[in-house]
């Protein structure tokens, strides 16, 4: 009777101890705190985390393929190095992503299993082809520019180490978005050629950058959760109509149009109306079957497969460094010769 008696008064305990503990985090969220790594967090709070931050990882690596198959063929030194550092920078992006996500008790060896394996997504956007150099101003230009119009809320995000990664990465991303917006000029005012080489780019990657939003509010399963915890501010249809009446104004700068005949101003909304997105294409790419999904997974498993020696020879080399069998300044050498 007495072990029961106990037993249950240690339950009550720890159920009273979990209210109490899930009723500070609910208070931090409602004052906009920042939840730490350390601090108490529901469990479903860090799984939305994980996989949001993990398919945003995802991204930004698989997202290097579609513009790294042009650094070889840029037209001149100027636009090579500005295409490689973009490149680099997105790689950075990557790797920023990956240690927040191990914050969270999730390895990225784990992570980079998942997506090899297809348990995890990453942007459907980077599942289309570059036809073209004009392919890569409309990367940065729309593609870029969607990013940043979605992620500049997220500095704001509950969660301090996410929240912390994406000051970083949007300024970054505004540089890309810039890039992309100065090539797609140079070419709209040049050769009638490549006006239209411009304009066929922007036809192609109009509709896939408004499909980077993800799916219409009432049918996103986990958007609404993620606003109640503030990881996310606004709703993807908020966030879609703000990037089209950004777009608007600038590809008329250009002198480029957007393809899409019911996009016309609204007066009485005081926003863009804009026509109907194939979310079945979207569906279609989100299952594999978009014109490269196969071939970015290929890339990026043979990548991961040819860059193991990278990953054992600074495991070894971190491991002689904790014994003390190796001074810092031989870390290079090592690595040499590993190679």
């Amino acid at each position: 009777m007495t072990a029961v008696t106990a037993g249950t008064a240690a339950e009550a305990t720890m159920e009273t101890t979990a209210e109490g503990f899930e009723a500070a985090f609910d208070a931090a969220v409602a004052a906009d705190e920042r939840i730490e790594p350390r601090d108490w967090m529901p469990e479903a709070y860090r799984a939305s985390l994980v996989r949001q931050i993990a398919q945003h990882a995802h991204s930004e690596i698989i997202g290097m393929q579609p513009e790294a198959n042009w650094i070889s063929r840029a037209p001149s030194l100027r636009r090579k190095a500005i295409l490689m550092a973009k490149v680099q920078d997105e790689a950075g992006h990557g790797l920023y992503l990956y240690s927040a996500a191990e914050t969270l008790g999730t390895g990225r060896e784990e992570l980079l299993d998942k997506l090899h394996t297809g348990r995890q997504k990453y942007s459907s956007i980077f599942n289309y082809p570059t036809l073209t150099w004009a392919d890569v101003g409309a990367i940065g230009w729309l593609v870029d520019g969607a990013a940043i119009t979605n992620q500049v809320p997220l500095c704001r995000c509950s969660y301090g180490p996410y929240a912390r990664a994406m000051v970083r990465i949007c300024k970054e991303e505004s540089f890309h978005q810039r890039q992309g917006y100065e090539l797609l000029l140079a070419l709209s005012n040049g050769t009638p050629a490549q006006h239209e080489m411009a304009q066929d780019a922007v036809n192609r990657w109009w509709w896939p950058s408004l499909m980077m939003f993800g799916p219409p509010d009432d049918e996103s399963a986990h958007s609404a959760q993620s606003m109640a915890w503030k990881i996310k501010r606004h709703s993807n249809d908020e966030l879609r109509q703000r990037f089209v009446d950004i777009c608007v104004p600038q590809a008329e700068a250009l002198g480029l149009a957007l393809p899409d005949p019911d996009l016309r101003w609204n007066e009485e909304r005081g926003r863009h109306d804009f026509g109907a997105i194939d979310w079945a294409e979207f569906r279609e790419v989100l299952k594999g079957n978009g014109p490269c999904n196969e071939q970015r997974i290929t890339q990026r498993r043979r990548a991961h497969e040819e860059g193991a020696w990278v990953r054992d020879a600074a495991a070894a080399y971190a491991t002689k460094r904790r014994a003390g069998s190796v001074p810092a300044e031989d870390g290079v050498r090592m690595m040499e010769a590993t190679a």
